[in-house]
């Protein structure tokens, strides 16, 4: 079994607090390119990576990430962001180790899809397709998970080919794993550190807002950021920067004040 991995930036920052970011159903961990360059200014940060032979259910990925973590955190307080599919992995990963969690972010976590059983019809389906057609199909896609005029076609690109590096049997897993994900209300309502929950309003794929409004309403210390014009992969945006969103609604870590970071006045969207 290969286990899900930590990728390092070029640029280390191991002084600074550690942002995990918990990637789409990619899994690549190379998504969050767009937004790295600002924020190792301030955070040493881990995108986490699972490989495509990893098809573990939500509690053993949530053990690798716990885990992961531990190995790298020491004494720095930490940041974790979750997309997609990542945000409902950092759900399951704050609620099961919330001393080690400092600020939680959801960007349209995809928590609501488990509540629309048209989608479910996708997963058996999905795992019948040849590898060759499931590929050259991929691109149908790509229009629902990004708002394609908002991303540069070099990210648009990366998007799609992290799209065509999963196998049929990969992606239908991580679907059965979300039409699967149930999380503890209550659990939720004990996680009281910072959230911040970002919602794309243009989203095609799921109601982000409508989601992000729900779970704000279960977390005690919740900021909703909806981004008007954004769709699903709001963060490969060029428009939109993760750094200047956390600045706005105050869920930087208490040691980095506002003369040690190198954030722009510039509104996040």
């Amino acid at each position: 079994m290969t286990y899900l991995s930590f990728l390092k930036p070029r640029k280390s920052n191991p002084n600074a607090p550690l942002f995990v970011y918990l990637p789409g159903m990619d899994s690549t961990g190379q998504l969050l390119h767009a937004q790295i360059g600002s924020l190792e200014s301030c955070f040493d940060v881990r995108c986490a990576a699972i490989p495509a032979e990893n098809l573990q259910d939500w509690d053993a990925l949530q053990r690798q990430v716990t885990n992961a973590i531990e190995a790298e955190r020491g004494q720095r307080q930490v940041v974790l962001c979750g997309e997609s599919f990542g945000g409902c992995l950092a759900m399951k990963v704050a609620i099961a180790q919330p001393e080690a969690i400092d600020t939680l972010i959801l960007s349209n976590p995809a928590s609501s899809f488990s509540r629309y059983p048209l989608y479910h019809w996708a997963i058996p389906l999905v795992e019948s397709f040849p590898e060759p057609l499931y590929r050259g199909t991929a691109g149908i896609l790509l229009p629902f998970l990004a708002e394609t005029r908002r991303v540069e076609p070099k990210n648009s690109s990366a998007l799609l080919a992290a799209m065509q590096s999963l196998p049929p049997k990969t992606v239908s897993w991580r679907l059965s794993l979300l039409r699967d994900f149930q999380i503890d209300r209550k659990q939720l309502q004990r996680f009281n550190k910072p959230v911040v929950l970002i919602a794309g309003a243009a989203d095609r794929l799921l109601p982000s807002v409508q989601e992000a409004k729900r779970l704000a309403g279960l977390f005690p210390d919740a900021r909703i950021c909806i981004l008007p014009d954004s769709g699903h992969a709001c963060l490969l945006e060029k428009e939109i920067k993760l750094d200047r969103i956390l600045k706005r609604y105050g869920t930087l870590p208490q040691n980095l004040s506002s003369e040690e970071s190198s954030f722009s006045s510039t509104p996040a969207a």
